[in-house]
């Protein structure tokens, strides 16, 4: 994907209002959405890139808009990563290689501060395939991160260029209504 279609998926996430601020993008690959995000984040954040493709880290540069870019090579799925509090955690076609994603959502949140936001892109399909092993459609992502307590608002969707199913993004916070069980007031 190209950068300005990346950056423009990440529109109206909100991060920017978040003041300076210190993500990660976990599977990151050559980095694209590591730079849309890093468009949008105040000037004096910090994003960690972590991705197993060393090739692919070195095409990512250590600045962009103000933002320090530090990348990490490693499987973003194991649970000690080389960093830890994160206000957000992005996850651009990444989580669909998860196979327990409501334990990997956990474990994030032990790596992050009480701001936890999350910006997830994925492909909105049911159906697996050896590159969507665990798909995560729109309705799946909302029940995940419901039932951990966040809210989850879809920012847009775009076609995919292999065709398969759209690709949308969504921006995921702690929800207002912390009880969970509780009626919305």
């Amino acid at each position: 994907m190209r950068i300005r279609d990346a950056i423009e998926m990440l529109a109206d996430s909100g991060v920017e209002a978040l003041g300076p601020t210190t993500w990660a993008d976990l599977g990151c690959g050559g980095g694209a959405f590591t730079l849309a995000l890093a468009a949008w984040l105040a000037a004096g954040s910090t994003i960690h890139a972590m991705d197993r493709d060393g090739a692919a880290l070195r095409k990512i540069p250590s600045a962009y808009n103000g933002v320090r870019i530090t990348t990490h090579r490693g499987d973003f799925t194991n649970p000690t990563g080389p960093f830890a509090d994160l206000d957000g955690i992005l996850m651009a076609n990444s989580l669909h290689y998860v196979a327990d994603q409501a334990a990997f959502i956990h474990a994030c949140e032990a790596r992050m501060t009480s701001r936890r936001h999350f910006l997830v892109v994925e492909y909105d399909t049911t159906e697996a395939s050896r590159w969507l092993p665990y798909p995560v459609s729109q309705i799946r992502l909302t029940g995940l991160f419901e039932r951990a307590g966040y809210s989850i608002t879809v920012l847009r969707s775009r076609p995919s260029i292999y065709r398969r199913a759209s690709l949308y993004a969504a921006v995921i916070a702690p929800s207002l209504n912390l009880c969970g069980a509780c009626p919305d007031p």
